[in-house]
């Protein structure tokens, strides 16, 4: 326990030149690790339904670009030049108090994406027992649960060194899931090559501008998901040179890369479960394999969103000083109630709750975009962001940045004009702009109108 008194996570103060001790060659590692897990085939499997394989990776490529593009611009600048997670960031543009609007956002959006992780490797543990012989299927249900405690655990466990902790795990895992995920890809696309040509996708409706449109749509939405991941991870880089061709490439493009699991397995196979086809084309050694490669990249990327989130309730006042076992402790209970109590209520409500969490973070990552580089020349006040008192700059009113939360909900309400994020109905023009672009746009728009017009002629924000 004394070694956790040197951690730099036991403090929520920036971190020092000195402490940030990450390079290019390490932060990649860490960052591909976390980007490569079970939702990449349900990103694959959803632009499956629209499109065709070659297409379909073209899109979702372009939208995965896109969409890490617009979260670099607006985290890593800031991070890596002061040393602070995301949620610190925020503080410069939601205010002293209206910055929890995103520590809301951030714990909400990881808890959720934590227990899909962690309940899909108790799921695939189960089913790697069950494959080797180890149990029989009428313990799944069992397993299950233990699985997800087991690591629940494992990712605790871990991150009780810091950052080290998610180093080692990183560099563990990662030739294994570049090498096994390249693998897959090349078993299904070889073998499954005549059926993924003769292959239409389920849903396509008809104008491929529309489909092309949503595989881009889909790329973008997913990879803005990683707003709440980044910042906590590149802040431990040297510099923000050091950060940006990592995390463009190493959490931009992993994503399409091994999507193109789920999108060809959809076409050819009707699943995007991997142990499932690859069961199906080589037997139960090649759906073990898979399943190993689930259980490897589910766990590396519950690491990093664990870090985060605790990383992130550190800012919280109230936890500021809290033990880091018990931030992580907070960040990992709640994963550990669903994947206990209620794991098919919450897989069967999922995809509404992602969908609905996701459309905030286009309008938010515009907002410190347009804040950051238009408004502040690339500049924060340090002392500021941790000062709670009316006199702060960032203290606004009541500690709330009215055009902050005005760029979020008009940027909401585009989004939801534009396209439902649950059915997929669309209203025009979302056929030639997709439902992001547009919301980032308009969120954006709005801050920088309703800054220059009322925030700044009012003498609050520190603006110069």
């Amino acid at each position: 326990m004394n070694e956790s008194k040197h951690l730099i996570e036991d403090n929520a103060w920036p971190l020092a030149p000195s402490q940030r001790v990450w390079g290019a060659w390490e932060l990649f590692i860490v960052l591909l690790v976390a980007a490569a897990a079970t939702w990449c085939y349900v990103i694959g499997e959803y632009v499956g339904y629209y499109l065709q394989l070659k297409p379909g990776f073209a899109s979702m490529t372009a939208g995965s670009m896109v969409g890490m593009l617009l979260v670099t611009l607006a985290v890593v600048p800031p991070s890596t030049k002061y040393g602070i997670d995301s949620i610190t960031a925020a503080k410069a543009q939601f205010g002293a108090n209206g910055w929890l609007i995103t520590v809301v956002l951030q714990y909400v959006s990881i808890i959720c994406w934590n227990s899909i992780l962690l309940i899909f490797f108790g799921k695939a543990l189960e089913e790697f027992l069950v494959t080797i012989g180890v149990i029989t299927p009428d313990s799944a249900t069992v397993a299950i649960v233990i699985g997800t405690i087991a690591a629940c655990a494992f990712v605790f466990a871990s991150l009780m060194r810091g950052t080290s902790g998610i180093q080692k795990v990183s560099n563990v895992l990662f030739f294994f899931i570049v090498g096994v995920g390249g693998w897959i890809i090349w078993e299904l696309v070889t073998q499954k090559s005549d059926a993924l040509a003769a292959a239409a996708p389920a849903y396509a409706s008809g104008d491929l501008q529309w489909d092309y449109v949503t595989g881009i749509e889909i790329g973008i939405v997913s990879l803005l998901s990683w707003w709440p991941y980044i910042g906590a991870m590149t802040r431990v880089a040297r510099n923000t040179r050091t950060a940006t061709v990592p995390a463009m490439i190493g959490m931009g493009l992993p994503v399409p890369l091994l999507s193109v699991i789920g999108l060809a397995a959809i076409l050819a196979l009707g699943t995007s479960n991997p142990a499932q086809w690859l069961t199906e084309l080589g037997g139960s050694f090649y759906g073990a394999v898979a399943l190993l490669f689930v259980i490897a990249a589910n766990i590396g990327t519950a690491v990093a969103g664990l870090y985060a989130s605790a990383v992130g309730l550190r800012a919280v006042p109230a936890l500021t000083n809290a033990p880091w076992a018990l931030l992580l402790a907070l960040a990992i209970l709640p994963v550990v109630a669903i994947g206990i109590f209620i794991p098919d209520l919450f897989f069967s409500n999922i995809g509404t709750v992602l969908a609905y969490m996701g459309v905030f973070f286009a309008p938010l990552c515009a907002i410190q975009i347009v804040d950051y580089f238009l408004l502040r020349g690339q500049r924060l006040d340090l002392r500021a962001l941790y000062q709670r008192s009316p006199a702060s700059p960032y203290a606004y009113w009541g500690g709330f940045n009215p055009a902050a939360v005005l760029g979020m909900v008009a940027g909401f309400a585009t989004y939801l004009y534009l396209l439902n994020p649950v059915s997929y109905a669309s209203s025009s023009p979302y056929e030639y702009l997709t439902a992001s672009i547009p919301t980032a746009l308009v969120g954006g728009i709005v801050y920088l109108v309703i800054t220059l017009a009322v925030v700044k002629p009012a003498g609050k924000g520190g603006y110069k």
